[in-house]
């Protein structure tokens, strides 16, 4: 008998831990041979801890289970949810970046070969690097942690530059609200990340890595350094990868919990032991990346997909999506929402989708009233767009960004002025102070959101103008998307601004 309890983080949270050591006695106890397997979690956070049972037959699942289920449990009179790859929300993905997340031991490295490990790793070893190169570029895969820049063209930079040096950085800062794909994959499958760290390393001609990994996910440093020192151990990193003659090796850097080092050049300074405070582009990372080296900077889940892609091939992967939006999206459904999780599908499914069928709405059993989508600096998109689809041209389009695929929902007791506030202040908090529209922006912004609320009428037109400085003054992301979230809630619920204003008069 084997007994699947996850140690992912969010079903420790719920009590996964003590259900593990409740099934441990209970089986001693009574005697029964069985083998208890800590896995990554399916992505169903409404069913965890969600324990599955393998007698030979597949497995079945039991969730949410406790501690005291778990006589019933081994008497087989707990009630089952049946074929845990069979359960409707499970079994309506595309699961391909998150396959193996929650089936294998993650640091078991025969458990991942047997599911499909390490298959690209071997097929890229034998390319050379215009082939690797090009095949990730067909592959329509673009950058999963914001900005969705064609990671091809990334990677074929870095391969041209000279340099007798070069580096891969794994951004693993994930600092977003409502995301937690990184931290999924990394604790569910760590030998993705690093076969595709790997394979993007023989492809720029770069010898060694970093994962960059935020100090608020002690589970995933843990599994992460276990599996890159298992790795090393059996040849999939060192001197001879694989047995190729190719040398790539890395290691884990962990964060100190700066919101503005998910910022590419905040994280590379971070990284070489300055403060983290974002750089001037140009020159860009890379060209001029860690250590002044040519540096490919990518996501979690944009390293974690190329696996796959070589796996099956980029015809395969980029026949799925929509637009220029190709391959799948690794949906992180949050908030009030009745089914939370990890849902992997193809780009195009759209936001009403997800809100309504695949979440099941709001778990208040009221109305949606918005989802803001792509973590804190991302817009609140209303009812009124829910037919938009999931696509990195149809978000912009529609005034949004998919950023890091994170939805957050609120149902109609949400005020969005207060959320607008939220916004900036946010900003204010997090800001690294290197530019003035962002260090002092967004302290004024959330003067001026008080003001308003105040019932001042010249507030709005200074929000807006304040905001239209930060956008196009700020030198990143962080000064520069912030006004997304601002603008969005006053120009979408106008009625929330106004009643504020009615309720000072």
């Amino acid at each position: 008998m084997k007994i699947y309890v996850p140690m992912d983080s969010a079903a420790k949270a719920l009590g996964a831990d003590e259900v593990a050591d409740a099934v441990r006695r209970e089986a001693a106890s009574r005697g029964i041979d069985a083998q208890i397997i800590r896995n990554g979690t399916r992505g169903m956070v409404w069913l965890e801890p969600l324990v599955e049972i393998d007698q030979g037959q597949g497995r079945i699942g039991y969730g949410p289970v406790t501690p005291e289920d778990v006589p019933a449990l081994l008497d087989g009179k707990l009630e089952s949810l049946g074929p845990v790859d069979e359960i409707p929300w499970y079994a309506r993905q595309t699961r391909l970046t998150f396959a193996r997340c929650g089936v294998i031991d993650p640091l078991d490295l025969d458990d991942y070969r047997a599911h499909g490990g390490l298959a690209g790793l071997r097929r890229a070893c034998g390319m050379s690097q215009a082939e690797i190169i090009k095949e990730t570029t067909d592959s329509g895969l673009r950058g999963r942690g914001g900005a969705g820049f064609p990671t091809g063209i990334k990677w074929k930079t870095v391969m041209e530059a000279s340099a007798e040096q070069k580096y891969i950085v794994c951004n693993a800062d994930e600092g977003d609200s409502g995301t937690f794909a990184d931290r999924m994959i990394m604790e569910g499958d760590p030998f993705t990340l690093i076969e595709g760290m790997a394979i993007a390393g023989l492809g720029v001609g770069a010898t060694r890595g970093y994962v960059y990994l935020r100090s608020e996910y002690p589970d995933a440093i843990r599994v992460m350094n276990d599996a890159v020192r298992i790795a090393r151990q059996e040849g999939v990193l060192g001197p001879d990868v694989l047995g190729s003659g190719k040398a790539f090796d890395m290691e884990i850097r962990m964060g100190a919990g700066a919101y503005v080092c998910g910022e590419e050049t905040s994280l590379l300074n971070s990284l070489e032991g300055r403060r983290g405070v974002v750089r001037a582009k140009p020159p860009l990372p890379a060209l001029e990346g860690f250590l002044g080296r040519p540096t490919v900077v990518n996501n979690v889940i944009s390293l974690a997909t190329i696996p796959v892609i070589f796996e099956k091939g980029a015809a395969y992967y980029s026949g799925l999506g929509i637009g220029r939006s190709r391959g799948t999206a690794t949906l992180q459904i949050a908030g009030n929402i009745k089914y939370g999780g990890l849902f992997e599908t193809a780009f195009g499914v759209t936001l009403g989708e997800v809100v309504n069928e695949i979440g099941g709405g709001t778990a208040s059993g009221r109305p949606v009233k918005a989802v803001q989508v792509g973590g804190p600096l991302g817009a609140y998109m209303p009812v009124s767009k829910f037919d938009t689809p999931m696509g990195y041209e149809e978000f912009d389009q529609n005034g949004g960004l998919i950023g890091h695929a994170g939805l957050v929902v609120f149902d109609d007791t949400a005020d969005m002025l207060q959320m607008a506030r939220f916004a900036l202040e946010f900003c204010a908090v997090e800001s690294c102070g290197k530019c003035t529209p962002c260090r002092l922006g967004a302290v004024r912004g959330v003067e001026t959101v008080d003001r308003i609320a105040g019932g001042d009428p010249a507030a709005v037109d200074l929000l807006t103008d304040l905001c239209e400085t930060m956008k196009d003054g700020s030198l990143c992301a962080l000064g520069g998307l912030t006004p997304m979230p601002v603008m969005s809630a006053l120009t979408q619920f106008p009625d929330d601004f106004a009643c504020h204003k009615e309720a000072a008069e």
